[in-house]
């Protein structure tokens, strides 16, 4: 009997317990409910009120973007003769005049480089034509005269910021000495940003049927435009090409261009033509593993769209050949020199620099004799690597001359801002620096006799 009580009082517990334990669990359930709630109300106010104030905030900079556009630049600024004059952010980096009035940053008297937002992992062969660590600018605001204008992003402006004020001017004795520090040439670079064009910022119908590489675009604000066939197709207005500032800022110095296609040559000789350029820079093989570029000029006469060809001579050199050429249309001519480089090896920079050395003094002598002509058409086969390698070493060279001092950062950045992506890859820098020196050492040797 005693042990049936215990058994039924027992039941009794659990089935108290078991009402109790369900009450309990409800009222929990409830409780955690209501406050879960009650967050996500106070997180939705919270986004809101947020949001109010991004709006306000971006308001309030759109009402004051307009006169910072219009401020005007210093006379002797580094970037008053500058293409291309997008908004600058605040200044960072502490910077200093030199003798030339130009601004650079303080550190520029030591060996260290620019600190720098970018990290970029250093770029292989697979990335050499533009890759996913490109920096790209939105251009397409710049220079908008309407109220209500897109901001650029805290990375572009950076990005900008970088390219415009970059700087470290190495003395001869300090370029000799950096050119034997690979490791610090390299880091230095990888610092720069590429500044490739998003597609988006290309605002003509079908552009990519005229790019060799789609990773490859010329930077809208300082890109060729070729007179319009007719007033409603843009696409005939497009080349793949930049114009770029030489020496000092000076601008239209060069005309950076891709390797023409089979579709962009009468392009190509409509934009000597147009251009008025007294000599025409090829750095590339038309094959190397796949085609680099078509054959876009003709044994002896040819012509190309409206513009016809004629090659007057032919000469053999070392490393290049040279061919005279005299451009038609209509009754008027034009004169012009086109050299073909080919010692440069595939996806690898030369072992010296002594043939690109006198192939750049060469272009440099044709370019004086032609004072009042056209920008000096430069291209490879993207017309970025070796095209920026020969139009930096010309600049550098020039700066070397003219003030015994040369800033290949400056010059590089000066580059990039015109054309993304200007002296592809770290080796190529180093290659800069080994011309630059060596020309260096020919002014010193000039000076001695």
């Amino acid at each position: 009997t005693n042990q049936k009580n215990v058994l039924q009082g027992q039941h009794e517990a659990d089935k108290i317990w078991s009402k109790e334990g369900f009450y309990a669990v409800v009222i929990f359930l409830s409780i955690f409910v209501i406050i879960v709630t009650c967050l996500m109300i106070l997180y939705r106010l919270k986004e809101k009120f947020q949001l109010s104030l991004r709006q306000d905030k971006e308001k309030n900079q759109e009402i004051h973007l307009s006169p910072i556009l219009l401020q005007p630049a210093h006379s002797e600024d580094k970037t008053a003769n500058s293409m291309v004059q997008p908004e600058q952010a605040p200044k960072v980096l502490s910077v200093v005049v030199d003798p030339q009035g130009q601004y650079c940053p303080e550190i520029k008297a030591t060996t260290s480089v620019c600190p720098s937002p970018f990290k970029m992992k250093p770029i292989g062969l697979q990335e050499r034509r533009g890759s996913n660590v490109s920096l790209t600018l939105d251009m397409s605001s710049l220079g908008n005269v309407e109220p209500f204008v897109a901001i650029p992003t805290p990375r572009e402006k950076v990005t900008m910021e970088y390219l415009q004020s970059a700087s470290r001017i190495l003395t001869r004795s300090q370029l000799r000495d950096v050119v034997a520090s690979s490791h610090l040439l390299q880091s230095e670079f990888m610092e720069i940003p590429m500044n490739f064009v998003d597609p988006k910022e290309i605002d003509i119908p079908r552009h990519g049927t005229k790019n060799r590489y789609k990773t490859i675009l010329p930077n809208p604000l300082s890109r060729v435009c070729l007179r319009p066939k007719n007033v409603t197709d843009s696409l005939s207005t497009y080349i793949n090409a930049n114009y770029i500032r030489g020496y000092s800022g000076k601008e239209k110095a060069f005309i950076a261009t891709q390797g023409p296609m089979i579709n962009t040559v009468n392009d190509f000789w409509q934009m000597v033509w147009q251009e008025d350029s007294p000599v025409i820079v090829m750095i590339t093989k038309l094959k190397e593993k796949n085609e680099k570029c078509v054959l876009y000029w003709p044994e002896k006469r040819g012509i190309y769209g409206k513009v016809e060809v004629l090659v007057i001579s032919v000469n053999e050199c070392d490393n290049y050949t040279v061919r005279n050429l005299v451009l038609k249309q209509g009754s008027h001519t034009q004169r012009v020199k086109h050299y073909w480089y080919t010692s440069w090896p595939d996806h690898k920079t030369p072992d010296s620099a002594q043939p690109l050395l006198q192939l750049m003094l060469d272009v440099e002598e044709d370019r004086l004799a032609s004072a009042g002509r056209g920008p000096v058409v430069v291209h490879c086969s993207a017309g970025i690597g070796r095209t920026g390698c020969f139009i930096a070493t010309s600049i550098g060279c020039r700066q070397l001359r003219e003030e015994g001092v040369v800033d290949a950062l400056s010059i590089v950045c000066q580059l990039r801002v015109d054309r993304g992506g200007m002296v592809q890859t770290s080796e190529q820098y180093e290659f800069v620096h080994h011309a630059l020196c060596l020309y260096e050492s020919r002014l010193s040797a000039e000076t001695v006799q």
